[in-house]
């Protein structure tokens, strides 16, 4: 079992809690990795979509996980499950620092996190005008 955070930097200009639109923990969130394959080292050609609320049971009834997915290599097993309460916003005194804000920590067995995605969902606080912006 390997756990790996996943943290995110950014250059922030008038915007603070940059976030997924929830909060970190949000279970509809979709995260988008590129996974290594643990046995092989093959890595997928593919991102797969991990999400907080959708689990899966692991082959042989030992159990669930938030991903469950074959090598398409060697056809190795190999599964994800995220761990939630250890994210916070990234915020612009992160930003002026240039320091990683933790997102969210997974539970590797079989895989490796090599590449995240960032795609829609995300929301951050304007320091400007005071309001929610979606992006």
């Amino acid at each position: 079992m390997v756990q790996l955070m996943l943290e995110i930097k950014a250059e922030l200009e008038n915007l603070t809690n940059f976030q997924p639109q929830s909060g970190c923990d949000d279970p509809d969130f979709s995260y988008y990795l590129k996974l290594k394959c643990g046995n092989c080292g093959e890595v997928s050609q593919k991102e797969s979509c991990v999400t907080l609320s959708e689990m899966v049971d692991l082959p042989k009834g030992r159990g669930s996980a938030h991903l469950v997915q074959k090598c398409k290599f060697c056809g190795r097993d190999g599964n994800i499950s995220m761990i939630p309460g250890r994210g916070r916003p990234y915020t612009i005194e992160d930003s002026e620092s240039q320091e990683f804000a933790p997102l969210m920590l997974f539970d590797c067995r079989g895989f490796e996190l090599v590449e995240f995605y960032f795609k829609d969902g995300w929301v951050a606080e304007s320091k400007l005008l005071n309001y929610d912006q979606k992006f």
